[in-house]
């Protein structure tokens, strides 16, 4: 901060703690707290006189700072001299003007205060609220000397006067407080005791007894009542009340009796107790300032004459802080002509100002900025380009879809990783080049280009932005050999410049799905129309036989019973396929409970103790595994699908072995977080085709087969909530239920291997299964 700045904050500083000063002063003036002012008013004038000596001090020495400029002849003191005059002599003239007019205005304003229209006005004001304060309590004296007096002239109230209260003198009391509007009323002796008392509910639990004066008053005068609570203190005026005291008179002429007076005390309304008190006050504080009138004349003027000093030297200042605010943008704009004549284009200060000084320099400083700012501007756009790429990256990097982009002359431009993930090809290893050109993709690279021809020559319907299309890529290894056959949902749409962009997804689990539903239907319909007519040709087949049997002989009866038997046998085995077409259709809902794994497993090789005596079948049974939720019904014949397959698998192998087993998976802290049954055999294991689609339905090696047994186990274990994945032994890569198959020309197989994977555990209490997170390693 330079010295010149540091001097007018200095400046600026002082002033604004002298007006502030003397506004606090004229503040408390205009509030209704004299007593305040009249408190701190030394300190204050001190405090004041003390910040115009200051000021008077800074004046002396902005003076000298200025003519020893001029004596320099400083660009611009000149000016700063002149300005200081004429706001200096602008700021003086205004203020004695109204100084004068504020003297006479206060000497005449104090004197109408205590005028005698005024004085006279806060005495009727006081005499009407003590009137109407009287007026109030007379009035209730009267109704309490009347209610006296029939007290004593006997009825329900006698009882009370007699010491013989009761529910029905307490009843009568009580009435009597409502019928004279009081908050208490109560029946004391002689000697103020309290002997029956009815109040309301905010009244406390005993009424105040009586003084021995007031006791006196009411035996000479037969009533008496006066006000209580009411002080100079506003914040008393809820207490403020009316105590009436009156002598119940006696028929009895007994010298033993007791005199018995009846006390009723009544709230006064807040809001007239608050106006008395208000009127009081006032009252009392216009009778002090009436006798302090001179020394409040003399308070205010002196305030005043203290305001015009603090105005007068506050004038000066600020005109020597607007003068040096008027010279300050000539200086910048000869500082920043300097700089620009020796070649420094930076950017130049502005003075903060909407004049036509300010708007100079700022015009000035725009000047030499613009070519600075050019230049930023381009090392901005191009930060922005670079940050905008690397976000297109960043989403392209984690789109699940395959991105391609084509420039104008259809070479690889952009790929992200999901592109390569879906084909298995590194497509970022071929940007420059065509799609083409990468193996294993011309046929798809032509039927791309075709579909771009088209849409650019001749679109669909709806298909002017994009177009979409489906198609089969057969994937090949980097030696040129088959793999997977995919099938992906492309989209494609042209970009600027010629540029092209190709979208595409792989839906061969969708296909896969729809396929395994399709055939569910198809199963079902056929289900539906074979099995009718397939018992009326057994039956029909059988009747023929046994009427011709006994009328053919040789030959044509052995021809009879052989046409017969041919014809039981295929219906028996149509039969068959038509349930098995229903199971696999229509398969019904599994009813989970809990079961174990192993001993089900036991129960159901149980049916295959040849094979196991055979050593074609071995089981190993894993220990300490926890009950599953399951549904025996469907897990017994999943067992009995994957046994049977195994051991059909190894049929023509002398040495065929299958191993039927269950272990646990566990976390890397011990916990079971899967309980897996797995069928390992040594067979040849399944075909590269079959093992991709081994789930879907009539997909078979055999030539019995329906194709329907995997299926099968498919749909249970989902059912279930169970993993089951395939794969084969001694290749390379295996194959599962959610990857491809194995490539064509790896080593042959050595076995094959079907896993299910049981996630959902029964818990001790058997109440609610427990599920674990599905495991995710490959078997």
């Amino acid at each position: 901060m330079k010295k010149a700045t540091r001097w007018a904050w200095i400046v600026a500083l002082v002033a604004v703690t002298g007006a502030g000063l003397v506004l606090a002063f004229l503040l408390s003036v205009a509030t209704n707290s004299p007593a305040l002012y009249e408190r701190h008013y030394v300190w204050l004038f001190w405090v004041n006189v003390t910040v115009a000596a200051l000021l008077l001090l800074v004046i002396g020495i902005a003076s000298v700072r200025l003519v020893i400029r001029v004596r320099r002849r400083k660009f611009g003191s000149r000016l700063l001299l002149k300005l200081a005059a004429i706001f200096a002599l602008v700021g003086v003239v205004p203020g004695v003007l109204i100084y004068t007019v504020s003297y006479q205005f206060v000497s005449r304003s104090i004197e109408s205060w205590f005028d005698v229209k005024v004085e006279s006005a806060l005495d009727a004001g006081l005499n009407l609220g003590r009137g109407t304060l009287d007026a109030l309590v007379n009035e209730l004296a009267n109704r309490t000397r009347q209610a006296a007096e029939k007290m004593g002239e006997g009825g329900s109230s006698a009882a009370l006067l007699e010491g013989r209260g009761g529910s029905a003198g307490t009843l009568a009391l009580e009435r009597l407080r409502e019928q004279l509007v009081a908050q208490e009323v109560a029946i004391v002796n002689a000697s103020g005791q309290t002997l029956f008392s009815a109040s309301s509910g905010t009244a406390g639990l005993l009424p105040e007894r009586p003084t021995a004066a007031m006791l006196r008053q009411a035996r000479l005068q037969r009533v008496v009542g006066h006000l209580e609570g009411l002080d100079e203190d506003a914040g008393s005026a809820s207490n403020a009340r009316i105590r009436v005291l009156a002598l119940v008179p006696s028929a009895n002429f007994a010298l033993t009796e007791q005199e018995r007076y009846l006390m009723v005390r009544q709230l006064l309304p807040a809001s007239l107790t608050l106006n008395a008190l208000s009127v009081q006050s006032a009252y009392r504080e216009y009778q002090q300032r009436a006798l302090a009138r001179d020394g409040l004349r003399r308070m205010y003027i002196g305030t005043l004459t203290l305001a015009l000093v603090l105005a007068v030297f506050g004038a000066v200042l600020l005109a020597a802080l607007l003068g040096n605010q008027l010279a300050r943008p000539l200086l910048l704009l000869a500082e920043g002509v300097d700089q620009v004549a020796h070649g420094d284009l930076s950017a130049k200060p502005v003075f903060a100002s909407r004049d036509e000084l300010g708007g100079l320099t700022r015009s000035f400083a725009d000047m030499t900025e613009q070519l600075s700012e050019a230049r930023s501007l381009v090392q901005r756009s191009v930060r922005q380009v670079e940050g905008a790429r690397a976000n297109l990256q960043t989403i392209l990097d984690n789109l699940t879809a395959g991105v391609i982009v084509f420039d104008r002359e259809g070479r690889i431009d952009t790929v992200n990783p999901g592109a390569t993930r879906i084909v298995k090809l590194p497509l970022s290893a071929y940007r420059g080049r065509r799609l083409e050109e990468v193996p294993g993709l011309e046929t798809f690279a032509k039927g791309v280009w075709q579909r771009f021809e088209l849409h650019a020559t001749s679109p669909e319907a709806g298909e002017r932005d994009h177009w979409q299309d489906s198609f089969e890529l057969q994937t090949q290894d980097s030696q040129g050999r088959d793999r997977d056959t995919l099938t992906l949902l492309v989209r494609g749409a042209a970009m600027p410049q010629g540029a092209r962009l190709m979208v595409f997804d792989d839906i061969t689990e969708v296909v896969s799905a729809q396929r395994s539903e399709a055939w569910s239907e198809v199963a079902r319909r056929l289900a539906h129309e074979i099995k009718n007519p397939l018992t009326p040709i057994q039956l029909s087949a059988e009747r023929l036989q046994h009427k011709l049997e006994a009328k053919l002989e040789g030959a044509d009866q052995t021809m009879l019973a052989k046409s017969v038997a041919t014809i039981v046998s295929q219906v028996q085995a149509m039969k068959t396929l038509v349930n098995e077409f229903r199971d696999y259709a229509r398969l019904p809902a599994a009813q989970l409970k809990p079961l174990d794994l192993n001993a089900l497993l036991a129960e159901v090789l149980g049916l295959y103790v040849s094979a196991q005596e055979s050593g074609r079948l071995h089981a190993e049974f894993g220990a300490g595994l926890p009950l599953i939720v399951g549904d025996t019904t469907q897990l017994r014949q999943v067992i009995h699908n994957l046994v049977q397959n195994a051991l059909d698998a190894v049929a023509d192998k002398p040495d065929g072995r299958v191993l039927v087993r269950t272990e646990a998976a566990r976390t890397e802290q011990g916990d079971v977080r899967a309980v897996r049954l797995q069928v390992i055999d040594n067979g040849h294991g399944f075909p590269d085709k079959v093992l991709k689609r081994a789930f879907e339905p009539y997909v078979t090696t055999k030539s019995k087969g329906t194709g329907l047994g995997l299926a099968v186990v498919k749909k249970i274990a989902d059912e279930h909530a169970a993993r089951v994945r395939i794969a084969n032994l001694g290749v390379a890569r295996d194959a599962t239920s959610g990857d491809t198959a194995a490539p064509s020309g790896s080593p042959a197989a050595t076995g094959a291997q079907v896993s299910l994977s049981f996630s959902k555990f029964a818990p001790a209490d058997g109440t609610t299964a427990v599920s674990v997170a599905t495991e995710s390693r490959t078997h």
